[in-house]
């Protein structure tokens, strides 16, 4: 009988950050699949008596008590998009001799995580009280989202003055996000034989209109309290057809639009339909964005002592994130975190090792 085998553990959390990462994201975890990483993740956090450890699901929180006057919320999640035969990592020396880590997870956003994981181990005495959260399901429809659950189940555990998402930025900043819709656009016609096709009414030519709409659809760019965000339109799915044989009598585009985080959820749809109308609309998934918030006092600390370390300017984030979850509680939040976020969920995903390392040091020159 096999001896069995021992639950995957996570190195010392105050040793090499980007060691850390590595053995973050060698720990698989595709939405749906975060029990062993957030088992090790609470293991790892339980060794350090200074935090508080609490649990829901496989969202991990670990708290210090020091009785500041401020607390600030640092969280990520733990969920990856599916693993495409790229892990385990591997370290690679790129053109010009920096090191990058290369695999599932290491943009999106498991250095992010390690970074959060190092400091809540080696933080003992920060200048503010610091709640660090780890949660599941990010990846997929809102509904399922570990934050959200913890925000239903548990709002105490998430309150502060601040939220840094960990959510990859190349290190610099990223204010506010776009609010994202999915919808799906369906048509109608009448079966038949496809060798008598005058017979039927097809369904899927007349998606073509729908298409035709999309092509003609231009974009805005909208300037939101000093930062330029892009908005998009674009259909991410078409399904219809029954037999090889047969005029189809149903057909779905599935779009998805990112809007300003100037735009609210309700005139997000109404706009969707209005571009649609005329069509059968059915909205699937909606999430808000959240405001730069960049004129808040704790906030423009927080871009000092960063981008002194880091350099740069804060700029827009492009996708949704947690921010919209945090801007609903009333706290302010930026994005902050290792990786470029062109290469997220690619299946060349990788990131620059002393990036990881420079976050981390940015991030602790701020709360220390």
């Amino acid at each position: 009988m096999a001896a069995p085998t021992s639950a995957p553990a996570l190195p010392d959390l105050t040793g090499d950050v980007a060691a850390l990462t590595a053995a973050v994201c060698d720990i698989p975890s595709v939405s749906g699949d975060e029990r062993a990483l957030a088992d090790a993740i609470e293991a790892a956090l339980r060794a350090h008596p200074h935090l508080e450890v609490l649990r829901d699901g496989d969202a991990v929180v670990a708290r210090t008590r020091l009785g500041r006057e401020r607390r600030v919320v640092v969280a990520g999640h733990i969920d990856t998009v599916p693993i495409a035969s790229n892990l385990p990592t591997r370290l690679v020396r790129a053109e010009g001799g920096a090191e990058e880590l290369w695999g599932r997870g290491t943009v999106d956003m498991k250095g992010g995580v390690a970074v959060a994981l190092h400091l809540a181990a080696v933080l003992r005495e920060p200048r503010w009280d610091v709640t660090w959260v780890f949660y599941d399901h990010e990846e997929v429809a809102s509904a399922l989202n570990g934050l959200g659950r913890l925000v239903r189940n548990h709002p105490d555990w998430l309150e502060g003055d601040l939220a840094v998402l960990g959510e990859p930025t190349a290190g610099g900043i990223e204010g506010g996000c776009n609010g994202t819709l999915r919808a799906e656009i369906r048509t109608t016609g009448r079966t038949a034989h496809s060798a008598r096709g005058w017979r039927g009414v097809n369904a899927i030519h007349a998606a073509g209109e729908i298409l035709d709409r999309l092509n003609a659809y231009r974009a805005r760019d909208v300037d939101v309290d000093g930062l330029v965000f892009r908005e998009g339109l674009n259909a991410v799915g078409i399904t219809g057809g029954i037999a090889a044989n047969m005029i189809p009598d149903s057909c779905v585009v599935t779009v998805n639009y990112r809007f300003a985080p100037s735009l609210d959820p309700a005139g997000a749809e109404a706009h969707v339909r209005q571009v649609f109308e005329g069509y059968d609309v059915t909205v699937t998934d909606l999430a808000g964005g959240a405001r730069p918030g960049l004129d808040d006092p704790l906030v423009q600390g927080f871009v000092e002592a960063v981008t002194a370390v880091t350099g740069g300017a804060p700029g827009p984030k492009y996708g949704w994130t947690d921010v919209a979850r945090f801007a609903e509680l009333g706290i302010p939040a930026v994005n902050f975190g290792p990786g470029d976020p062109m290469l997220a969920h690619a299946d060349d995903e990788r990131c620059d090792v002393e990036q990881v390392r420079t976050c981390a040091r940015a991030l602790q020159a701020w709360l220390a």
